[in-house]
């Protein structure tokens, strides 16, 4: 059974659902935020479950409660775990508890105690909202000068995405990898951890491009991140599947959160592990015990996020109409995509279209055949992310498995010398044709070698 917003009409989950239920209207509030309208959904087409995904309500307590009282399985943890883990101070207190290491860091504090604990912690520090995720209400100080400011904005941000303006002070630490351990934990408080991903290409604190096994990573180091995994997992009462989060600095490990739902790149682990994450949640959600053991990892699997964003002009959203899509194929190639001809790309929502992954038996061998899917994969009517993979996955530190969360610094300085030869091939293009039109009264002629150059820059 499906839902969908009057602008999601035409999407793909909608005619391949045995039944679909328009909801009020486009806008969160009115359809995938509505809780009245969801329940109503559920029970107009005799539903016993709710999956909600890995957006919107998907970390929502107060939605997973409402769900129980309407006599409905939410499929994911119970609501008081959710707000633990939503939490994001309160889970870090928790899991350092159980013994798991976590950055240096404070309570929610107000703005007078913050600058004596910045000092303590030392710049640079991070700003995170307490009731953070997705990137969303996170800031970087360089300085003492910058932190009245950034707390300003810092609150405003939480408080709008999250109607919860605390904010935490966290230690940041550079060139650190940011990598993540998808567990699964089931009614018995058995937890697996099934391997993990490393989503250290990020921009704004997002993630572009995951895979997995991590490269680089020494075996005595995996085995140690996944038993935090599970330590953490178990000393937050966790069920269900979910991804406990981590920055790696040289051998040293650091929790950072858990996300508590099914994560954008669950198919890389699905590729790698052969498990199919989402049946085992719906078993899990019906109260059946996983089977003990070892979970086997097999080849390696990358994930690039399509996104409706300008990579040229710092990832802007992009929103329009999609005219047309080709999206790639061939063996081992997995497109998970909601992208047709004629769909609207609106602000509504997040700029996610779609996933390409790809396995390969070695990294290589994924990388090379990412490589190829992408250049079998086009999108018109909008921007997106497309250019900037293509380019991430041929850079030398992205090919040796050595690239950080300061990554995409490269692709930045790039796109801003371009945007300076851009400006000097228009200014220069100025000259030529004020030069002309004073030679002759008649029209100029188009400036070629001008047009050709910038074609070469990709500069149209």
């Amino acid at each position: 059974m499906a839902v969908y917003a009057p602008a999601d009409a035409g999407a793909p989950h909608v005619a391949l659902a045995d039944r679909s239920v328009p909801l009020p209207g486009d806008p969160p509030a009115d359809s995938y935020l509505n809780v009245d309208a969801l329940l109503a959904a559920a029970r107009a087409t005799g539903a016993d479950a709710v999956h909600p995904g890995y957006g919107f309500l998907s970390e929502t307590p107060a939605f997973a409660e409402r769900c129980a009282a309407a006599g409905l399985t939410f499929v994911g943890p119970s609501a008081p775990v959710l707000a633990l883990c939503g939490d994001k101070a309160a889970a870090r207190a928790r899991v350092a508890a159980a013994g798991v290491p976590v950055l240096p860091g404070t309570p929610p504090l107000g703005d007078d105690d913050a600058e004596a604990a910045a000092r303590r912690i030392g710049f640079p520090l991070l700003l995170k909202a307490a009731a953070g995720g997705g990137g969303k209400g996170i800031h970087r100080v360089r300085d003492a000068a910058e932190l009245p400011s950034a707390l300003a904005l810092a609150r405003g941000e939480a408080e709008t995405a999250f109607g919860d303006g605390r904010i935490y002070l966290e230690r940041w630490l550079d060139g650190a990898r940011h990598l993540e351990v998808q567990v699964l934990a089931d009614p018995t408080g058995l937890v697996l951890a099934l391997g993990e991903r490393d989503c250290s290409v990020q921009r704004r604190h997002q993630k572009l491009i995951e895979e997995s096994p991590a490269p680089r990573l020494a075996d005595t180091l995996r085995r140690r991140l996944h038993a935090a995994a599970v330590a953490a997992a178990r000393g937050l009462g966790y069920e269900n599947a979910g991804t406990v989060e981590f920055l790696l600095s040289g051998e040293d490990l650091y929790f950072l959160e858990i996300n508590a739902r099914l994560q954008v790149e669950h198919p890389v682990t699905e590729l790698v592990t052969g498990i199919d994450l989402v049946a085992a949640q719906l078993s899990v959600a019906r109260g059946e015990p996983l089977a003990p053991g070892e979970v086997t990892v097999r080849g390696h699997a990358i994930e690039c996020r399509i996104n409706a964003e300008d990579p040229h002009s710092g990832f802007i959203p992009s929103t329009g109409m999609i005219d047309g899509v080709i999206e790639p194929s061939g063996p081992w190639v997995r497109v998970d995509s909601g992208m047709y001809r004629g769909m609207p790309v609106t602000r509504h929502y997040d700029p996610l279209l779609g996933k390409v992954i790809t396995w390969g038996p070695t990294r290589e061998d994924a990388r090379r055949r990412m490589r190829r899917a992408l250049e079998q994969t086009a999108v018109s009517g909008v921007a997106t992310t497309i250019p900037f993979h293509q380019w991430a996955l041929d850079e030398p530190a992205f090919v040796a498995g050595t690239y950080d969360t300061g990554f995409t610094r490269g692709w930045e300085r790039r796109s801003a010398d371009l945007g300076r030869e851009a400006v000097a091939a228009a200014a220069a293009l100025a000259v030529v044709v004020t030069q002309d039109r004073r030679r002759s009264v008649h029209p100029p002629q188009r400036p070629e070698r001008w047009v050709a150059a910038a074609r070469e820059d990709g500069l149209r």
